[in-house]
């Protein structure tokens, strides 16, 4: 089997997952704080990623991570984006507002990451770049003033606020990596496990407690398919891809198939707006990256 194939097969399971996580997160949150949700996912998320670390025998490699001061900070303050800030964000963006308009809100991190491209790096737009994030731009208005989502036809601007705000904090993340050296395995691992102690501190002053059994499955299942397996997956895609812009599109298809299962398991009506809203996201998403050949 070529490398492609293999990289489009995970790439595949990789967009099932994500499909599936946004009614996830709703199943979870009927029943928890967005807090809870993320200590259990993000714990789920660590005992998979040092699994990952024993079956490939690159403990090692940890150990040498932590003697170096610089990686080690990196390290921390990468958790601290994700997945702490990062999923608290989210998280609560989700507790506040409906499944359908959270999810595309979310999903334009790509076109942010373009615009703080643009500021931190100082790379000029290109006209498709500018037109796409206009595009995108427009989805995401469409999706404010979607008022009809909600069951009381009024949308939080909380939510929205934050559902964007956990686009800027993604693409933040996504550019610590940036030229980064460190073995992604053991970086993510260090990320979760940073992580997973600033949750556990946050804990320590705000009462918790233990959720029934559908919605800890729940964030156990956010832990092992949003957050543990598939960045694995998706890693593993990467390297072994020699297309990376196919494999990159389809991942176009997991905002797409969520709303059905957002409309079918969470039972949420989805209207025209919120459809047409998450094409102008993905639209503009893709005509920012058109390349000429």
């Amino acid at each position: 089997m070529k490398n492609q194939t293999k990289a489009l097969i995970m790439g595949g399971f990789v967009v099932l997952f994500w499909t599936t996580v946004a009614t996830a997160f709703k199943i979870a949150l009927a029943d928890m704080s967005y807090i809870m949700l993320l200590l259990i996912a993000s714990l789920t998320a660590l005992l998979v990623s040092f699994g990952e670390i024993l079956r490939t025998g690159k403990l090692a490699q940890v150990r040498i991570f932590f003697r170096n001061r610089d990686m080690l900070l990196k390290g921390a303050l990468q958790g601290l984006l994700n997945p702490f800030l990062y999923y608290l964000i989210l998280f609560k963006a989700y507790s506040l507002l409906p499944a359908q308009i959270a999810q595309p809100l979310n999903f334009s991190w790509q076109v942010v990451l373009i615009i703080m491209m643009a500021v931190f790096f100082k790379q000029k737009l290109k006209w498709q770049q500018l037109a796409g994030v206009l595009v995108s731009f427009a989805g995401i208005i469409m999706l404010s003033a979607n008022n009809a989502a909600s069951a009381d036809a009024k949308l939080s601007l909380l939510g929205i606020i934050l559902a964007l705000g956990s686009a800027f904090v993604w693409a933040s993340y996504w550019i610590s990596k940036i030229d980064s050296k460190e073995d992604s395995s053991v970086s993510l691992f260090v990320n979760f496990l940073f992580g997973s102690l600033y949750l556990i501190v946050i804990t320590l002053f705000i009462p918790m407690t233990l959720p029934a059994l559908k919605p800890l499955l729940a964030a156990v299942y956010v832990g092992c398919f949003e957050m543990g397996v598939t960045f694995i997956l998706w890693g593993k895609a990467l390297n072994l891809a020699t297309n990376r812009v196919t494999l990159a599109q389809i991942t176009y298809l997991s905002p797409v198939l969520s709303l059905l299962l957002i409309h079918f398991i969470l039972g949420e009506s989805i209207g025209l707006l919120t459809i047409t809203g998450l094409l102008f996201i993905i639209g503009g998403i893709l005509l920012s990256n058109l390349k000429k050949r």
